[in-house]
């Protein structure tokens, strides 16, 4: 018997707990409409508080392999992602392996269901994206001897097997060659950062380059939105409607860049002569602005494939995930110049 198979709660441990046959515990997971909200929530109840996953059939095989990776993104609406997932399926596919693709839409209690969902179709591993989840989630998969790594992330001081790249030093370097070109008022277009630590970070990055230049988080103007082009638009309309105006405006990504030098076009703003703009990523949309995004390079074919390696080469010969940080770049194009003389 597998070490899995001895720790695993089973069908009947939630029955038992739940006060219910094994039967309707079936019924309830697959079933949900057959039964009555308060005998759903009792069989849901139980399977949290025990982190019962139900087997589909792969796991009870011999072998304990499905040849299936599962990775959560956090949207399919950002092209931002599209890159490593892309190369990371392709490495996958070479070695034999599928891919199963969820997204969680920024949501940590989605991204869990997630979770517990891939580990019951036997995902053989599971790629996340950033650190930031509940801990019972975590325990969660460690109870379920799931391989996890980490991606879009890197932090030293942290346990977790990361593949990716420091976003707080990376949105330093880009504040520091900002306030190099003599900037002292930036705003900063970002999403949630509760819910994205990845955002968190860059914030962190740009507010430590401000105070090492003496400047006070005044200077700094945070509005928080979420990713699109149209959010980054009103983001940017939002902050350049402020009576001491920014001379330039930081993005957390590219998309919501783009969105804001639509908007300053359309307010009759020069960039970067009466505002700067920058970005985050250096996707392909960064090039198809006029003028083109000021950005940081992401490695992110680069972060997928390795990522692919990493979890092939654990499963297939047992060699242990390593963290491995990945090198940012500054891009600086023509949205970034020199701040207006007053």
């Amino acid at each position: 018997m597998t070490k899995d198979a001895k720790s695993a709660p089973t069908l009947e441990d939630v029955a038992r707990l739940a006060s219910v046959s094994t039967a309707t515990v079936s019924r309830s997971l697959n079933f949900p409409e057959l039964v009555s909200d308060q005998t759903r929530e009792r069989v849901q109840n139980a399977v949290d508080e025990l982190g019962y996953s139900p087997n589909f059939g792969a796991r009870a095989m011999a072998s304990q392999r499905t040849r299936t990776i599962g990775a959560i993104i956090p949207t399919m609406e950002n092209a931002v992602f599209a890159q490593g997932i892309q190369a990371f399926q392709e490495e996958l596919d070479a070695d034999g392996y599928t891919l199963l693709v969820a997204s969680s839409a920024y949501r940590t209690d989605l991204e869990e269901k997630q979770i517990r969902s891939l580990i019951a179709r036997g995902a053989d591993a599971l790629l996340l994206i950033g650190f930031k989840r509940a801990p019972a989630i975590t325990a969660f998969i460690k109870a379920r001897n799931v391989p996890t790594l980490i991606t879009w992330a890197f932090d030293p001081s942290r346990t977790d097997a990361t593949i990716g790249f420091d976003n707080r030093h990376a949105m330093r370097r880009l504040t520091e060659e900002v306030l190099r070109l003599g900037h002292r008022r930036v705003a900063f277009i970002a999403a949630d950062t509760d819910t994205n630590d990845r955002v968190a970070e860059r914030l962190r990055g740009a507010s430590e380059a401000m105070r090492e230049a003496g400047l006070s988080a005044d200077d700094l103007v945070i509005y928080r939105t979420r990713y699109g082009i149209d959010t980054g638009a009103a983001g940017f309309a939002s902050v350049m409607g402020q009576p001491d105006r920014p001379s330039v405006v930081m993005c957390a990504n590219d998309v919501l860049a783009v969105g804001a030098v639509k908007q300053a076009h359309e307010m009759g703003l020069r960039v970067p002569e009466d505002v700067s703009i920058t970005g985050f990523d250096d996707i392909e949309l960064a090039h198809v602005t006029t003028p083109e995004i000021a950005t940081v390079r992401v490695p992110h074919r680069e972060m997928g494939r390795r990522a692919a390696r990493a979890l092939i080469a654990l499963l297939e010969d047992g060699t242990a995930l390593e963290s491995q940080h990945l090198d940012t770049e500054l891009r600086l194009r023509g949205s970034l110049g020199p701040a207006p003389k007053s």
